[in-house]
């Protein structure tokens, strides 16, 4: 799941104390570890799910990949799009993952896929109250709450909505993902000793941390 790099449109709880630009960078080099994770587990395709309006200038930057523009407004949307597009090409586990979570390692998320050979969802839940990854074998628009998606209660959402549709759950390992600048924080301690999980967004920190202390 993502969105076009574009200053105001990304990680925008970062705008206190990152300049605009520099949030693009660093979204940028988010985004673009995230696929080498999604590339690194056995699958038979990955692909970027986006808002309609944002197709155009994700394609430009990411060629490689398929773009697939979403039905709707909003993260729900969007996530009911990834499990309606997929699971209706065939596909029997659908795993959609954020892009603020780089660090996540791989072993986590073929975790989740072989979670759905049992499960019918699986959820990795955020310290947060959020969730950083949801996997589905069918197509479940009702999952998704709207009014609670990107609030401290849309883990718990997701689990209740599961569950009155009759789906049984598995969880994954916990995780945070990065919204706040403490979450920034602690990405880059955590990359500091893994630089490797995320090098792309390692390298950004260590450049950014070596121009703060000059």
């Amino acid at each position: 799941m993502a969105k076009a790099a574009r200053p105001g449109h990304v990680k925008t709880r970062l705008a206190a104390s990152l300049p605009s630009e520099a949030i693009v960078d660093l979204y940028r080099c988010m985004i673009e570890d995230t696929l080498d994770l999604a590339r690194s587990v056995p699958t038979d395709a990955v692909a970027i799910v986006c808002p309609a309006s944002d197709v155009s200038d994700l394609a430009n930057w990411l060629p490689a990949i398929e773009i697939v523009g979403q039905q709707g407004e909003g993260l729900a949307a969007g996530l009911a799009s990834t499990f309606r597009t997929f699971v209706s090409r065939g596909y029997r586990r659908v795993v959609a993952i954020d892009g603020d979570s780089p660090h996540l390692p791989p072993e986590t998320l073929e975790e989740a896929f072989r979670l759905l050979d049992e499960a019918d969802v699986v959820v990795g839940p955020t310290i947060d109250g959020g969730y950083y990854l949801v996997g589905s074998k069918t197509a479940q628009a009702k999952l998704f709450d709207t009014q609670r998606m990107g609030t401290g209660s849309a883990f718990d959402s997701l689990i209740a909505s599961a569950r009155d549709l009759g789906l049984s759950v598995a969880i994954t390992e916990s995780c945070y993902d990065v919204d706040e600048a403490v979450d920034l924080a602690r990405l880059s301690t955590e990359l500091r000793t893994f630089p490797q999980r995320a090098m792309r967004t390692a390298a950004w920190l260590a450049r950014r941390s070596e121009i703060k202390g000059r």
